[in-house]
């Protein structure tokens, strides 16, 4: 535990502090760890937090943190408050994330924002970004690396001017934009999840390797989503809900393409009015066009890049990132197979 000088320093009210967690499962320590450190009832944010959190996810960035530290020799206390600072702010993003895009339903229940409104959602996400970085600043002195806090500050920022560039468009991206937003907003956090870890031990030499392999990583995972969303099974109220929301989509942009001149003129005018006539009009036309077999082949292109680039990747550090290659090989063959 920490010094009791330096948490009267970072407090949370009503905050559980004690962990007594079972450390053999990475998964569930780090979950029940996470739990350990959300308000209780008694706070105004208590209720949401707990909600939200009912369901871990995946925990990739955290697990990955976790499997880093154990082949590098950092000790569980410390790379449990770094991957639960990472994960933390992950969900942090999803919480807003699910307000800007108007979602309703993250892990087969109501978004924060739906449940408790959107005041409430935001301000968890904001309390979550607060305790993403205590904890960071906690690992960084049990670590005695105070580099850590200006990683996940660095890493944040990042990662919501990727967000940004979604809202700052003016017309519709190329695919080439669509990617610099794409993996601006996914990979931050992957590469944070090691990079922290590589800092604590003292292992700068895999930072740039793996800066490569998320980027990649990240634009799969980012163009599976938008095929989910288009397909309809990616949470939103809709199917292609993006297209309503007029969101930088991998299928939309692909789709755009297969346009002649008079279609495209026609598309994008019909996007910059910003309204829902004839949406079902041009959402059936999506469907019906080869923009999902177009996108299928760009993410199996995308994932083969990532391969490739784990490749560079020291041998000793295969194991941080053979979860998140499985994962992508699963989700990727999938799509594809369901869209070519």
């Amino acid at each position: 535990m920490m010094p009791e000088s330096f948490n009267s320093n970072f407090e949370p009210v009503l905050v559980n502090k004690e962990v007594n967690v079972p450390l053999s499962d990475s998964a569930q320590s780090l979950s029940d760890f996470i739990l350990s450190r959300l308000p209780d009832n008694r706070h105004p944010l208590g209720k949401p937090a707990h909600h939200h959190f009912k369901k871990t996810g995946k925990q990739l960035r955290g697990r990955m943190a976790l499997t880093a530290a154990d082949c590098f020799g950092v000790p569980r206390a410390v790379s449990l408050r770094w991957a639960a600072a990472v994960e933390i702010l992950h969900n942090a993003s999803l919480v807003h994330d699910d307000i800007c895009d108007g979602d309703m339903v993250r892990r087969g229940a109501p978004s924060v924002w739906a449940q408790y409104g959107r005041d409430t959602a935001l301000a968890l996400g904001d309390w979550l970004i607060a305790l993403s970085f205590e904890l960071a600043a906690e690992a960084a002195v049990m670590g005695q690396t105070p580099r850590l806090v200006r990683v996940l500050s660095y890493h944040m920022a990042a990662t919501t001017t990727g967000q940004a560039l979604e809202f700052a468009i003016d017309s519709y991206p190329s695919w080439a934009k669509y990617m610099d937003i794409s993996t601006g907003k996914t990979a931050p956090l992957f590469v944070a999840s090691v990079e922290g870890i590589a800092h604590l031990a003292d292992r700068n030499d895999i930072i740039a390797p793996l800066q490569r392999f998320f980027t990649a990583a990240g634009g799969c995972y980012q163009i599976a989503n938008d095929m989910l969303n288009v397909i309809g099974k990616d949470g939103a109220a809709s199917p292609a809900s993006d297209l309503l929301r007029r969101a930088p989509n991998a299928v939309i942009v692909m789709f755009r393409t297969t346009l002649d001149r008079e279609h495209a003129s026609a598309f994008d005018k019909w996007l910059a009015s910003g309204t829902d006539h004839n949406a079902l009009d041009w959402q059936t036309r999506l469907r019906r066009s080869p923009a999902l077999s177009m996108t299928a082949s760009a993410l199996m292109s995308m994932f083969d890049e990532a391969e490739s680039s784990s490749d560079a990747l020291p041998s000793d550090c295969q194991a941080i990132i053979t979860p998140i290659k499985a994962q992508l090989r699963h989700v990727c063959r999938d799509l594809v197979a369901d869209n070519s």
